[in-house]
């Protein structure tokens, strides 16, 4: 089902960017734990055709399923069976994150959760893509001392006949989307392609080519006419305590002897938008002042609102309640947020490249040390592997 209708936000600007090449035979792709489709919506508009998309939860499903007019298979990726999957070009996911989060007390892979991706790997190994990308939260870089995502790209890397795998942190604010995000992408490469990957460099922030979008570009233009525009249910105390709170502040700039104090732990609770800054991290869940909250009204942020901020179209409409819908939003890749890399991957599916002997960097990969691995992935500025790996290019030029 194609998409519809009008989007009157900064969102349809960005898409323009978005390359469409006219494809001889589209490509064709795997999408694992897709969630509501954010990291499979620039794909999907640069016309690549999906083949499997995997999703447990019965609401994201439906999202995906409606936005997509793509069938969703909900069953737990456990009972699947993937012996009789085809060859594809590319396949995506993000894994689940929560061993790996911050927030929690990250077994990694130890964790039951964490240990989900490992699937990911065998649809990798069967499907034989030329590239898959998986993404994840910050946390993993430094889950199980460093050792877990050190063990995830050997893992990817040592799949038949060999993939070269290239991490980076995203910052979604410097790629176009009014959030400050972070985080990790790992695009992998079949090595008998010689196709150099390399990830695109923010265009968006301070000394980039253009200022970051704001929270407040984001939200303009919305009424109660778009979807998804529901107003949480808002209680008088919680009003009073927002209008203690200035743009871009939380529950600290409330003093302790005011009626209206709160006690937190984490910088989400009462955390309200700055109309001139890019919005926070939106999160997925939880309560007690954690919704994420609009300023200047002394209010809950609308998921329509949540959806603008992760850079969706306002023609995408999500299925739930309002709680599971603020779920499937901050759980999302931003769309925008994965252009260039969608434009990046089409040269690899047209043929569009000079063809590179990866065989080098595919075993300096392996070699290099976690700590130097994890500071390119870290950089700013444009890391070419394959160069840094002929060059031995020591890590104080990228600086």
């Amino acid at each position: 089902m194609p998409f519809t209708g009008k989007d009157t936000s900064f969102v349809s600007e960005a898409f323009r960017e978005l390359e469409i090449p006219k494809w001889k035979s589209s490509p064709s792709m795997i999408s694992l734990f897709a969630g509501c489709g954010g990291l499979d919506l620039p794909f999907h508009r640069a016309g690549y055709v999906t083949s499997l998309v995997n999703e447990f939860n019965v609401d994201a499903a439906r999202t995906f399923e409606r936005n997509f007019g793509t069938g969703v298979n909900t069953s737990p990726i456990e009972e699947i069976d993937f012996a009789g999957l085809p060859k594809v070009d590319l396949v995506t996911g993000g894994f689940p994150c929560q061993d790996f989060s911050q927030i929690w007390k990250r077994p990694g892979l130890k964790g039951t959760r964490g240990n989900l991706y490992t699937y990911f790997l065998e649809v990798v190994d069967r499907a034989k893509p030329k590239a898959f990308i998986a993404e994840n939260v910050l946390g993993i870089l430094t889950a199980n001392g460093g050792r877990a995502i050190n063990q995830i790209i050997s893992d990817f890397s040592t799949i038949e006949p060999g993939y070269v795998v290239i991490p980076k942190v995203y910052n979604f604010a410097d790629f176009g989307v009014p959030q400050f995000r972070q985080r990790v992408i790992l695009v992998g490469i079949r090595v008998d392609t010689g196709f150099n990957f390399v990830h695109p460099v923010g265009k968006f922030g301070p000394g980039r080519k253009k200022p970051h979008r704001t929270a407040g570009v984001a939200l303009s233009g919305l009424d109660d006419s778009f979807a998804n525009q529901e107003h949480m249910k808002i209680q008088p105390r919680t009003v009073e305590i927002l209008k203690r709170i200035g743009a871009g502040g939380n529950f600290t700039d409330i003093p302790i002897g005011d009626p209206y104090y709160v006690k937190g732990m984490i910088s989400h609770v009462y955390r309200r938008i700055d109309p001139k800054k890019p919005s926070m991290t939106l999160i997925a869940g939880g309560g007690g002042g954690t919704w994420g909250y609009h300023f200047p009204e002394p209010r809950a942020l609308t998921n329509r609102e949540r959806a603008r901020i992760q850079s969706f179209p306002d023609d995408f409409v999500f299925e739930g309640s309002f709680g599971e819908i603020r779920r499937q939003i901050g759980n999302a890749v931003p769309p925008v947020g994965v252009i260039e890399i969608v434009n990046r991957l089409n040269k690899l599916f047209l043929g569009d490249y000079k063809k590179q002997e990866l065989s080098d960097l595919y075993h300096g990969m392996l070699e290099m040390p976690m700590k130097s691995k994890l500071k390119l992935a870290k950089s700013d500025n444009r890391v070419d592997w394959l160069e840094i790996v002929k060059t031995e290019l020591p890590l104080e030029a990228l600086r």
